[in-house]
């Protein structure tokens, strides 16, 4: 069996060949990705369900046809994403090509989360793939059925010279992350990011962190109760709530709570039926620990049960559960829920609802239920996240034309899209001089004289400025 150091070294060979760089190569290499997907989706769904009991619906949109759609994107855009950028000159440079080109960073190291196994490795592939770049993927070893087919299709579709798989734990991470790359890109928790960044350090290699954290979905002034709720409802217990941008907590006025809570409990019937546990659309928590988790939260909390908070072990169910009279130090208002429950807070004011906001980490996305335009508005100029969507929830992160990634807390970077192409690729300023204007180059040779000096300013003025800079 090859060693991870040997892996390296041939991939570090083929990157050094440039095989990758040509964009039939790149162009070829994403083809084989949507061919990987859209032939093998029987086995990738049952993977996912065997995981984390996905309903098929869930997994089509959240696991192939993303990634899928961000290939096409990738397909339809590469040509113009490679073409050199010009840049602007001043006098001094006026006869030289100026211009940004961009190159592929190396060979970059994708390591996934076990929430959206699919999604959250191959969607940054594809970024990593028309940059370019050689891959090194590591799935989550908690969700083994989906990493065992990533690592048994990978080899199958596409350049085994360029793209590799590796499984296993911890240790095997941990072994993995002693080797040089030219950029990790990392999906998971903050703790784990920690441990990411001080790993990078001694390479001085740069790292894309796409984290989680408590989003905030503040619903105040006028709404519609019963489709803000549908949609809040949606977007918290799609995935079992295992959503790093699903809706952490509710903060909303007592009154809108009240009517919020019984338009809840009647959509989760819509949405599940009386016995949720029986549900083929609700999927399951991915681990007993993860399980054991949540169901440790719900013992320690003050706050009121008011849907659902039943649960199985031998199933991994938890019911979808909403809590009421959350105090703010409570254990749900802690770390990130990752579950099917949600807390609802009170404030009284929009103005103590954004400070409730602002005093905690900056969220990977921040969500507003209104009808009142000018109320978004003024959540999103004095808010701080990672995305922010009015009136729904999840769906910015679906557009590959928008960049997704967190800030402060919830990470750094940001992929999707031309954006993802950014993150996995250098960029380089290029400046091509001929052998003209010799006279003026003379201006800066020593001896040095005022005189030239004031002429070497004046050619390097902006435009604007021409007849403002002097010439002594």
């Amino acid at each position: 069996m090859e060693s991870q150091g040997e892996m390296m070294d041939r991939l570090r060979t083929t990157f050094r060949s440039g095989i990758t760089v040509p964009e039939q190569f790149r162009r070829t290499q994403l083809q084989n990705l949507l061919s990987l997907i859209k032939e093998n989706e029987p086995q990738i769904l049952e993977a996912l369900h065997k995981d984390l009991a996905k309903a098929k619906f869930e997994a089509v949109l959240s696991e192939l046809d993303i990634v899928a759609n961000d290939i096409y994107c990738a397909l339809d855009n590469l040509k113009t994403w490679m073409q050199p950028e010009p840049a602007a000159t001043n006098l001094a440079t006026k006869v030289d090509t100026c211009f940004i080109q961009r190159e592929p960073l190396g060979v970059v190291l994708i390591i996934g989360a076990w929430n959206y196994p699919i999604h959250l490795v191959l969607l940054p592939m594809v970024s990593a793939i028309a940059a370019g770049n050689c891959v090194v993927l590591k799935p989550s070893e908690i969700s083994a059925a989906t990493a065992s087919i990533v690592a048994d299709l990978i080899p199958k579709y596409m350049n085994q010279d360029c793209y590799a798989v590796v499984t296993g734990g911890a240790e095997e991470t941990k072994s993995l992350l002693e080797n040089k790359f030219d950029h990790i890109f990392y999906t998971g928790s903050q703790a784990v990011a920690r441990s990411i960044l001080q790993a990078a350090a001694p390479h001085l290699t740069p790292v894309t962190l796409e984290l989680g954290g408590k989003c905030p979905c503040f619903i105040y002034g006028r709404v519609h109760i019963q489709s803000a709720a549908r949609r809040l409802a949606w977007a918290k217990f799609f995935n079992a709530g295992q959503s790093c941008v699903a809706p952490d907590y509710v903060l909303c006025s007592p009154e809108t709570r009240d009517a919020l809570v019984p338009a809840l409990r009647q959509i989760l019937e819509d949405f599940y039926g009386k016995e949720p546990r029986s549900s083929p659309d609700l999927g399951r928590i991915v681990s007993d620990r993860h399980w054991s988790r949540l169901t440790d939260m719900l013992q320690k909390t003050k706050a009121k049960v008011v849907i659902g908070g039943d649960s199985n072990q031998e199933e991994k169910y938890m019911a979808p559960t909403v809590v009421v009279d959350v105090p703010e130090g409570d254990i749900l208002m802690g770390e990130e829920i990752f579950g099917p429950i949600l807390p609802i807070l009170t404030v009284d004011s929009l103005e103590e609802g954004i400070e409730f906001i602002n005093r905690r980490d900056k969220a990977l996305a921040l969500y507003v239920f209104s009808e009142e335009s000018s109320l978004v508005d003024t959540v999103l100029k004095k808010t701080s996240s990672g995305g922010f969507c009015s009136n729904d929830g999840i769906l910015h992160m679906t557009l590959p034309s928008l960049p997704f990634g967190g800030v402060g807390a919830s990470g750094f970077g940001s992929y999707h899209g031309r954006w993802g192409y950014e993150t996995f690729s250098h960029r380089r300023g290029v400046m091509l001089r001929g052998w003209a204007l010799e006279f003026i180059n003379g201006l800066r040779y020593p001896p040095y004289t005022e005189r030239n000096l004031g002429w070497l300013r004046w050619t390097a003025c902006a435009k604007k400025d021409w007849f403002s800079c002097s010439v002594m």
